[in-house]
């Protein structure tokens, strides 16, 4: 399935000190109509310190049936090589994979420069909820599930994939730089 769109999302728990820290939990990927392609749980890599129980809703007990990282990064790994990623904040969902992409292959919603410039937010990253709610017309739930948020975001871009798509054909790169900090997550 190369060159495919595929929707990716991921959840995050806390190590380190005061769990601010984030290890990955869940690892969500999606086809272009939202098809579940990939949705497990992850068994934590370091000690946990905050579960993110409010937003997460997993707490110890959750990770009875977890795979390995390892077992869960490669297998990412093989689901994403050589597609297209769309997501929110992708770079936080490739840092805790520990998983780089080409820049180029990727639709972040979270930078999509015409998203901020109606909502007259040029500089800021607005939340997915918002997002949904400005262009579609749909509301989210506010909690962390993965699977709800690879769906919104595919339908997001795809609702928006056009311009997108012709921005980049034009040679307009149409997004803003993710943070510096997650440079290592593009390639």
């Amino acid at each position: 399935m190369p060159g495919e769109y595929v929707g990716v999302s991921c959840v995050s728990i806390g190590a380190g000190q005061g769990g601010s820290m984030p290890i990955l939990a869940r690892v969500t990927i999606v086809d272009r109509r939202g098809q579940v392609l990939m949705d497990t749980l992850v068994k934590p890599t370091a000690p946990v310190v905050s579960y993110r129980t409010s937003t997460t809703g997993l707490d110890a007990n959750s990770f009875d049936n977890a795979i390995s990282f390892a077992t869960a990064q490669a297998t990412a790994a093989k689901l994403l090589e050589g597609n297209i990623l769309v997501g929110h904040e992708l770079w936080k969902d490739l840092s805790v994979l520990g998983i780089a992409h080409p820049a180029v292959d990727t639709r972040d919603t979270a930078v999509f420069l015409p998203f901020r410039a109606a909502l007259g937010t040029p500089n800021a990253v607005v939340g997915l909820p918002t997002l949904i709610w400005h262009f579609m017309k749909r509301k989210m739930t506010m909690g962390t599930d993965s699977a709800e948020i690879s769906r919104a975001s595919m339908d997001l871009f795809r609702s928006h994939q056009k311009e997108w798509e012709a921005c980049i054909k034009s040679g307009q790169w149409p997004c803003a730089l993710p943070p510096t900090a997650y440079a290592r997550c593009f390639s």
